[in-house]
């Protein structure tokens, strides 16, 4: 028993270190784009999408995983599908993510990524017959008041956080429905985009209009290699967010969740000096008060289910 809990404490705390660090590094993911001020997110994604299969053929290499064969993906066609829609709300979510982060805007990510649980409880009980509880509700009546005070205060909706949020939890419900693994699903949504990025990028070429690949031949191939980066970048934090849920609980990869949106905060007012105003201010809180209500609502659990797994 006791080497069990032992086992069982290390696989743990591995899992919690793992899903900290991919947080992490999607949390600290708008100081590499401050390097791309006003950069092209067309052609952005493009290459995300194009090196995001090789570099994803390298980490099934490095973990001695096989990609499903040919037969095995004939085998599931409904789930091959839903990884070419998964890629599409994705691009959505990203697009937004990536032009809020390379245009002043990293408060609205932060936004984004603090209501995208809402929207996650929403779909959950739209789709999936979840019943709410009771600090669940709250956050949804919180969150709206949040969100309601910003439009009546701004005269407008906040839509990039809006779409951040709203398609990320999308994404999510749809990979509810995908049967492949967490690193399979990613290689085929990329697989997916490929022709159309490869097209892109060939057009943009012999168009004369692509912003890398014109600085790569004037000499700075640093922007080239910028573009290139994002793939590894943003594919990193995934594979160890893959890693991590294998080993350990969903209520504490919920909980650790706002790491990421809490850094986008913090660098977005500490370091790039975004206006924090009082309506950002008032509808931040009633946004956090709802998450904070869940979040305790969910210790209790998460300390029972930890005793019960060590009892084993």
């Amino acid at each position: 028993m006791h080497s069990s809990s032992v086992s069982h404490n290390s696989s743990s705390f591995k899992g919690n270190a793992l899903a900290a660090f991919s947080f992490l590094l999607w949390g600290l993911m708008p100081l590499y784009y401050q390097f791309l001020p006003d950069a092209n997110i067309n052609e952005l994604l493009a290459f995300r999408i194009l090196f995001s299969v090789p570099f994803m053929a390298l980490v099934f290499l490095l973990l001695g995983r096989r990609m499903p064969s040919i037969s095995q993906l004939k085998s599931d066609k409904k789930s091959v599908v839903l990884c070419g829609l998964a890629s599409l709300i994705m691009c959505v979510s990203w697009y937004s993510f990536t032009w809020a982060i390379t245009h002043g805007q990293v408060l609205a990510a932060s936004l984004g990524f603090f209501i995208n649980p809402l929207f996650a409880i929403g779909l959950g009980v739209l789709f999936l017959g979840d019943k709410l509880t009771a600090a669940q509700k709250a956050a949804v009546v919180l969150g709206s008041c949040g969100i309601s005070y910003m439009v009546y205060s701004y005269g407008e909706l906040p839509w990039l956080a809006l779409s951040m949020g709203g398609f990320f939890a999308l994404y999510g419900l749809c990979k509810k429905f995908i049967r492949f693994d967490s690193l399979t699903s990613v290689t085929l949504e990329a697989i997916w985009l490929l022709p159309f990025a490869t097209a892109y990028l060939i057009w943009l070429w012999s168009s004369d209009q692509s912003v890398a690949i014109s600085s790569a031949l004037s000499g700075e191939v640093s922007v080239l290699l910028l573009y290139i980066g994002t793939a590894p970048l943003t594919l990193l934090p995934l594979v160890f967010f893959a890693l991590a849920i294998r080993a350990t609980s969903l209520s504490m990869i919920g909980l650790m969740q706002y790491i990421e949106p809490s850094l986008h905060f913090l660098l977005a007012v500490l370091l790039f000096n975004e206006h924090f105003d009082h309506v950002k201010v008032v509808s931040f809180a009633l946004i956090w008060t709802g998450l904070l209500l869940c979040s305790l609502e969910a210790l209790p659990a998460l300390k029972h289910s930890s005793r019960k797994a060590l009892k084993r």
